[in-house]
C-alpha cells in the first residue's frame, strides 16, 4: 500500500511510515545491537546534532529547556529531512565524493554517531544527508572500548621526481606498508623502487622504514608533507625543494574498498580504555638530552640556558592550539623549568602502574629543553603530541579539546611518572574521631605523602577541608583532601534568579514580585531566607510558597529542604505573609472567578473561567461560620478596593470591623488559639437570615480546582483536611470596587530578557569566584551524600575551606557549563589581580608564621570564541627578565602587563612569593584590584 507524498511523511514509493513510538523501538534495539556486536572496520555515521535533537522530541527520548534541564517532552512536529550540511565545506575538494567536513566539530556539540544500521533506517524515513561513515577501530584487541576516527589523517605527497602534489586521506592507525600500499597504487609504482619520507614543513625528516609502525606513531600530523623518491641503486634521486603551484588533487577513496580509507580523526565514542600498561621501545633513552632532529630541532642541546631562551613557539598540528597552550604555561613555570633542565632521570618511576612508565614525563622533559633552547623560533611537538595520544586516546586526532582537562591529565601523568614512591603502602581511611583539624588534617597529609611524592606534589598540590551536614539529623562529616587546581565557578554559574510575587496573608499591602538571586543547588529553605529579607518580613511573620497553574494553587512548598531544581523557569510562584505557627490554624484558599463576558445571563456553574491569583489567608480552628468566612475574604481584599470606591456594606451579616487581623491571634503551646482584639464572633439569627443580595460579594465552598459549588452553611461548614476553598464570583460590581489587576498577570519565576543579558555582561572578581567556590551549598540532587547517621542518602550541605595552599596556585575559572543535552560558554570578564595576591583571608593554615601566602601571576590561558570553534592561546611571564609574551601557536609576540586581563582568561597560574603581614594591614596590593576587595 502506497500514500501520496505530504509534507512530513516519506516519498510515495515508500510504505506508510512508522510512529514515533515504533521509530524509537527499532533505533533503540539496533543500537543495542551494534554496540554488543561492535568490531573493528564497523561504520559509524555522522548525524547533526540539531536534527538529532530534533528527531528525539518526536520520538520522546528527549526534551530540554533553556537551563539545559531534561523534561519529557510534549507532543513534537515530525523533523524534516537529515541534514548535515553544516557539518561539511560549502566547497568539495576536486574528484572528492565524499565531502571534507569542517576542522572545527566536537560530538555532542555539532554530531552525534549512529551505528551504519541505524543511519539506513533513518535515511529511509527521512532521506536528506550528505552521508558521512566512518570506521570503528580498535587500540587494543582484547578490550571492547574503541573509537571513531572521524577526521582521517589528510597527507601531501610530493613526488621527488617532478614536484607534483596529490593529498589524499588515510587513518592514523594505519600502518607504514599500508601508506606504502596506497601511495603506490596512487603513483603506479612497485614498492621495492620507492621510499617515503617525513618530509613535515618540507623539510626532509626520517626515512618511513619501519613497516609495522602506525602512522601516529611515526609521527606523522594533519595536514603534513610526506616525500616519494625513486631508489635508485643504494642512493635516492636528487630532489628539488621548490615548491610549485600546482592545484592540488584529493584521491577520494570508497569506504565499501579499503579497510582503512575513512577511517581517522579525533571523536572518542563510546568511552575510552584507562588501562595504559605500555614499556618503553627500543629507541626510547632514560637520558634526557635530545638525541635526535624530531620536531624541526636539528641540534643537540645540554639544557643550558644562554643567550635567547623562551621565546618558542609551538606549531599547530591541526587543532592543537588547547595542548600549546597548556604547555607554553608549564614550561614557563620557574620550578619546572629548573627540574627538567636538570638531570632528572633518577625520580623516573617506571614501575608505577597508574602512570605511563616514565615516557610521557621524558617526552616533555625533552621537549621543555627544546623550548628553552636558544635561537629557536618555533617547534613542532610532534613526538610529545604521540606520546599524549598513546596514552590519553581522548587527546589523539585533530579535534579540539579542552585546555584545563588537558592540563589536568598531563600534571597528574607527570606525577604518576615520577613519584618517588615505588610502592605505595596501603593506608586505612581514618575519621576524625573528635580530633583537632590540625591534627587530622596534618594525619591526611602525611598519608596523601605517603604514597605519592613528586615533583608536581611538591609544588602544585595544596589540601583542602570539605564539610558535610546532613539537614535531617545534623550529623557532620569533615574530610581533608589534596588538590591540584581550583576550579571556580563564576557566580552566575552557580546562582539562579527566581521572581516571586509575595502577598499578604492579612490584608495589610498589595501583592508585590520581588527577585532574589539563590544557589543552582539550593532549596526552599534558601529561597524562603531570601525572599524574607528582601521583603522585610516580620519577627510574628512567616512564608508560605506555593506554585500556581491555570489560576489555581497547583502545589504548596513546604519541604524546606525540597531542591530548587524542581522549580522551572516557567513557573508562577506566589507567597503569602502568614503567621508564624500558622500550620495549626485553618488554611482559608479564595479562587476567583467571573462569567464569560459574551452570556447576558451567566449560567451557574458553567461558561465562567477561573481569573487572577489565589489568596490564602487563616482563620481559626472553629470559626468556619459564614460570618468568619465572609470577614477574613473582605479583610484580605482590601488593599484592592479601587480609590473611588467605598468601603463594601457589610451590616447585614455584621462583619464591619471583623477581618481576620491576624498580628490578635495568639498560639497556646497545646495549639489553641486565643484571640486578642479579634472578633469573629456570630451576628444574631435575625442578621443571619439577612438577604444574600446584601452580601457585599458571592462566595460558595469549592474544590482545589474551582470546579464544584456548594453554599456556605451560616453556622459552621465541614472542613476536610486543613484548607477550606471558597469561590468568589466576579461580577460588575465586584469589578467597580476592587481592582483585580495587581493579582493577575503575575511573572514568571525567570523570564531571560534585558535585565539577564545585563547580569551575565557585568564584570566579577576572582575573589567573587573564591567566595562562590567556599560558601556553603547544598549538594545537588544527583550528587547525594549517605548519611551515616540516617542510614539513607541525604541532600547535605557543603562547606569547602582551603587548608593549605601549593607553591604554584592553579586556578580555572569555569567558563564551560554542561548538561547532558547543551553546553554553554560564559564570556564574563573577570577581574583578577597580576601582583599581591593576597589569600590570608580564604587559607586555614600557613606554611610560615612571618609570611603571608602571597602570589604573582605569571601564566594564562586564554580561550578565545565558543565552543567547538574557538581558539587557545597562553601569556607567559619571563620572570627573570619581568616581561610578558603572547604565544599563539607559532607566533610569539611580547605583551604589555596591562593587556593581560581579558574576558578569554580561562586557567589562571600563580607562583607564590615572598610577603609580610604591612600587606594585610592595608600596604600596596594590585590597583587594579581595590574595588575586589570589598566584602
Amino acid at each position: 500500500m502506497t500514500i501520496p507524498s505530504v509534507e512530513g511523511f516519506l516519498q510515495a514509493s515508500s510504505c506508510l511510515p512508522c510512529t514515533a513510538t515504533e521509530e524509537r523501538e527499532i533505533v533503540d534495539a539496533l543500537t543495542r545491537e551494534a554496540e554488543k556486536n561492535v568490531k573493528h572496520g564497523d561504520l559509524r555515521y555522522l548525524v547533526s546534532q540539531s536534527w538529532w535533537m530534533e528527531w528525539q522530541g518526536y520520538v520522546g527520548l528527549v526534551s530540554y529547556g533553556e537551563n539545559g534541564t531534561e523534561q519529557f517532552p510534549q507532543a513534537t512536529n515530525r523533523p524534516g529531512e537529515i541534514d548535515n550540511s553544516k557539518l561539511v565545506l560549502a566547497e568539495m575538494i576536486n574528484g572528492s565524493e565524499e565531502p571534507e567536513l569542517q576542522r572545527t566539530l566536537r560530538e555532542g556539540e555539532h554530531y552525534t554517531l549512529v551505528p551504519q544500521e541505524v543511519w539506513q533506517r533513518l535515511y529511509e524515513w527521512y532521506k536528506g544527508g550528505p552521508e558521512i561513515p566512518r570506521k570503528v577501530i580498535f587500540d587494543n584487541p582484547t578490550d571492547k572500548t574503541y573509537i571513531v576516527d572521524v577526521y582521517p589523517l589528510c597527507l601531501k605527497l610530493i613526488d621527488g621526481r617532478d614536484s607534483s602534489e596529490k593529498v589524499f586521506r588515510i587513518s592514523r592507525k594505519a600502518k607504514v606498508h599500508e601508506l606504502y600500499s596506497m601511495v603506490c597504487s596512487l603513483m603506479s609504482v612497485e614498492q621495492s623502487e620507492i621510499v617515503i619520507w617525513d618530509y613535515y614543513q618540507r623539510s626532509k625528516g626520517k626515512k618511513l622504514f619501519n613497516q609495522n609502525e602506525t602512522l601516529e606513531e611515526a609521527q606523522l600530523t594533519m595536514d603534513q608533507e610526506i616525500l616519494l623518491e625513486m631508489k635508485l641503486g643504494e642512493s635516492s634521486s636528487g630532489f628539488s625543494t621548490r615548491s610549485t603551484n600546482d592545484e592540488l588533487a584529493l584521491i577520494p577513496l570508497e569506504p565499501s574498498t579499503s579497510s582503512f580509507s575513512i577511517a581517522g580523526g579525533p571523536t572518542f565514542s563510546n568511552g575510552f580504555s584507562s588501562g595504559i600498561g605500555s614499556s618503553f621501545s627500543q629507541d626510547n633513552s632514560f637520558s634526557p638530552l635530545l638525541r635526535d632532529s624530531e620536531d624541526g630541532y636539528n641540534s643537540l642541546s645540554n639544557g643550558t640556558k644562554d643567550g635567547t631562551h623562551g621565546f618558542s613557539g609551538l606549531h599547530n598540528l591541526g587543532n592543537t592550539c588547547f595542548m600549546n597552550s597548556a604547555i607554553q604555561s608549564l614550561v614557563h613555570t620557574p620550578p619546572l623549568v629548573q627540574y627538567f633542565l636538570e638531570d632528572y632521570t633518577c625520580e623516573i618511576n617506571t614501575e608505577n602502574p597508574l602512570g605511563l612508565q616514565g615516557e610521557l614525563a621524558i617526552a616533555f622533559g625533552e621537549l621543555l629543553r627544546k623550548l628553552w633552547s636558544s635561537g629557536q623560533t618555533s617547534i613542532a611537538p610532534r613526538a610529545f603530541k604521540s606520546k599524549l595520544s598513546r596514552f590519553a586516546p581522548q587527546f589523539s586526532g585533530y579535534n579540539q579539546h579542552d585546555s584545563q582537562e588537558l592540563l589536568a591529565f598531563l600534571l597528574d601523568g607527570l606525577h604518576e611518572d615520577l613519584n618517588r614512591v615505588k610502592k605505595k603502602p596501603y593506608i586505612e581511611a581514618k575519621d576524625a574521631d573528635g580530633r583537632p583539624d590540625d591534627e587530622f588534617a596534618e594525619e591526611c597529609w602525611n598519608y596523601h605523602k605517603a604514597r605519592n611524592d613528586s615533583i608536581i606534589v611538591d609544588k602544585f598540590q595544596g589540601q583542602y577541608k570539605s564539610t558535610l551536614v546532613c539537614p535531617v539529623c545534623n550529623k557532620i562529616s569533615v574530610t581533608f583532601d589534596p588538590f591540584m587546581y581550583l576550579s571556580l565557578p563564576l557566580p552566575s554559574t552557580v546562582t539562579r534568579m527566581i521572581t516571586v510575587t509575595v502577598f499578604s496573608g492579612t490584608g495589610d499591602v498589595l501583592p508585590m514580585p520581588y527577585t532574589v538571586t539563590v544557589q543552582k543547588n539550593g532549596n526552599c529553605r534558601d529561597l524562603t531566607k531570601a525572599l524574607a529579607d528582601v521583603c522585610c518580613l516580620k519577627d510574628s511573620e512567616t512564608l508560605l510558597l506555593a506554585e500556581v497553574y491555570e489560576r489555581r494553587i497547583y502545589r504548596y512548598l513546604t519541604n524546606p529542604i525540597e531542591g530548587l531544581h524542581s522549580i522551572k523557569d516557567e513557573d508562577i510562584l506566589v507567597a503569602y505573609r502568614l503567621p508564624v505557627g500558622h500550620e495549626r490554624l485553618l488554611r482559608l484558599e479564595i479562587l476567583h472567578r467571573r462569567p464569560d463576558r459574551f452570556l447576558v445571563e451567566p449560567q451557574f456553574n458553567i461558561n465562567r473561567k477561573l481569573i487572577g491569583c489565589p489568596i490564602v489567608t487563616c482563620i481559626p480552628n472553629g470559626s468556619t461560620g459564614k460570618s468568619d468566612i465572609y470577614a477574613a475574604v473582605s479583610a484580605v481584599l482590601v488593599p484592592f478596593l479601587r480609590a473611588k470606591a467605598h468601603s463594601p456594606d457589610v451590616s447585614a451579616v455584621k462583619l464591619n470591623g471583623n477581618g481576620p487581623s491576624l498580628d490578635g491571634i495568639v498560639l497556646t503551646d497545646n495549639g489553641t488559639t486565643c484571640e486578642e482584639g479579634l472578633s469573629t464572633s456570630r451576628s444574631s439569627e435575625d442578621d443571619n437570615a439577612a438577604d444574600d443580595e446584601l452580601l457585599p460579594f458571592l462566595l460558595s465552598l469549592t474544590d482545589e480546582k474551582g470546579s464544584t459549588r456548594n453554599a456556605i452553611d451560616t453556622d459552621s461548614n465541614r472542613v476536610l483536611g486543613l484548607v477550606i476553598r471558597v469561590l468568589m464570583d466576579w461580577s460588575e460590581k465586584e469589578n467597580g470596587m476592587y481592582n483585580i489587576d495587581y493579582m493577575d498577570g503575575l511573572p514568571e519565576v525567570f523570564k531571560p530578557g534585558f535585565m539577564s543579558k545585563k547580569t551575565r555582561q557585568e564584570a566579577v572578581n576572582l575573589f567573587s569566584c573564591l567566595d562562590a567556590f567556599l560558601k556553603e551549598e547544598p549538594l545537588g540532587p544527583d550528587d547525594m551524600w549517605y548519611c551515616p547517621g540516617c542510614k539513607e542518602h541525604r541532600q547535605a550541605s557543603k562547606k569547602l575551606d582551603l587548608w593549605r595552599l601549593p607553591e604554584i596556585l592553579v586556578v580555572h575559572l569555569k567558563r564551560f557549563s554542561y548538561s547532558r543535552y547543551m553546553k554553554n560558554k560564559l564570556d564574563t570578564f573577570v577581574n583578577f589581580p597580576i601582583h599581591d595576591l593576597n589569600m590570608s583571608k580564604y587559607v586555614k593554615l600557613t606554611s610560615r608564621s612571618d609570611q603571608l601566602p602571597m602570589y604573582e601571576l605569571y601564566a594564562v590561558i586564554n580561550h578565545y570564541g565558543g565552543l567547538g570553534g574557538g581558539h587557545y592561546s597562553a601569556y607567559a611571564k619571563l620572570v627573570e627578565e619581568d616581561n610578558w609574551y603572547h604565544f599563539d601557536d607559532s607566533h610569539v609576540s611580547s605583551v604589555n602587563e596591562d593587556e593581560i586581563r581579558t574576558s578569554a582568561a580561562y586557567v589562571l597560574f600563580y607562583r607564590r612569593v615572598g610577603g609580610s603581614s604591612t600587606v594585610a594591614n592595608g600596604g600596596p596590593v594590585d590597583i587594579e584590584m581595590v574595588d575586589s576587595l570589598e566584602t
